[in-house]
């Protein structure tokens, strides 16, 4: 496979096909990062709260 970024620098502009690529991929890694915030973060805090009472921070906070 040819490097692209060498046929960047030999045409000075960006072909449409390399930057669709990289706004794909900057969109699946921001939208992977999400779902992993939702469910590794955001979704453990509502189970814990619905079932504890309150967050281990809000315990840490009254002792």
């Amino acid at each position: 496979m040819d490097n692209p970024f060498k046929k960047i620098l030999h045409n000075e502009e960006l072909p449409e096909v390399l930057k669709d690529k990289v706004l794909n991929d900057v969109a699946m890694i921001k939208l992977s990062i999400d779902v992993a915030d939702l469910f590794v973060v955001k979704y453990p805090n509502v189970i814990a709260d619905l079932l504890g009472g309150g967050s281990a921070k809000d315990k840490n906070k009254e002792e």
